[in-house]
């Protein structure tokens, strides 16, 4: 299954990904790097001279699995100094943490405190060039669609502050490390995690 596919390339740009059936992976490899919480580059670091891509390979991965799933969160909070995301219980119990990107000095974090609106895992992406400082000329409006390479990831949490919102991203590598344009952005398998103990009315607190 983890060979199977399809495979295609993704654009770099919106236009081009909207154009697309679906934003799978564009390898067997990138596919196994987010499976096991690690990039490519290190897989192959674990299994020299192994391929990647043969159905029978056996290979060496990070032990990802088996653990118990987390219990319902009454409270997110994401600190913008320390890059993370943190989850608590009704008792102020700290859950889990994870690292972040948090926005950037043109779309900074907006601090405060916010409710989740919904939750919705594999969403299909709306995207408004009006909204991206960064858009390219030509752009328009458009939808792409799931998959673990749409922008957004495979799963979008809404926030109350509009157009604002916790969400996965397409490039795990970058989470922690570079900007986003204000939203909260995880690795996919993060923000599926957290997806799945949040829910509408969740208390969300942004501070600095």
């Amino acid at each position: 299954e983890d060979v199977a596919g399809p495979f295609l390339p993704i654009p770099d740009n919106m236009m081009g990904k909207a154009k697309l059936p679906a934003l799978g992976y564009a390898t067997a490899l990138e596919g196994l790097g987010e499976k096991f919480h690690a990039s490519p580059a290190l897989l192959q670091r674990l299994n020299p001279g192994k391929s990647l891509s043969q159905a029978g390979e056996r290979i060496v991965v990070p032990h990802v699995s088996g653990k118990q799933p987390l219990p319902p969160a009454a409270k997110v909070v994401v600190r913008d100094s320390t890059k993370t995301l943190q989850l608590y219980d009704a008792g102020g119990q700290l859950l889990a943490q994870y690292p972040v990107s948090t926005g950037s000095e043109r779309d900074p974090l907006p601090i405060g405190n916010w409710k989740i609106n919904g939750v919705h895992a594999n969403p299909v992406y709306n995207y408004n060039p009006k909204l991206f400082w960064d858009a390219k000329p030509g752009d328009s409006k458009t939808q792409i669609k799931p998959g673990p390479n749409n922008p957004v990831g495979v799963m979008w949490i809404d926030l109350s502050k509009p157009h604002y919102g916790i969400h996965g991203t397409p490039v795990p590598g970058h989470v922690g490390k570079t900007e986003s344009h204000g939203c909260i952005r995880l690795t996919n398998w993060s923000a599926a995690e957290v997806g799945a103990v949040v829910d509408e009315g969740t208390d969300v607190e942004l501070v600095k």
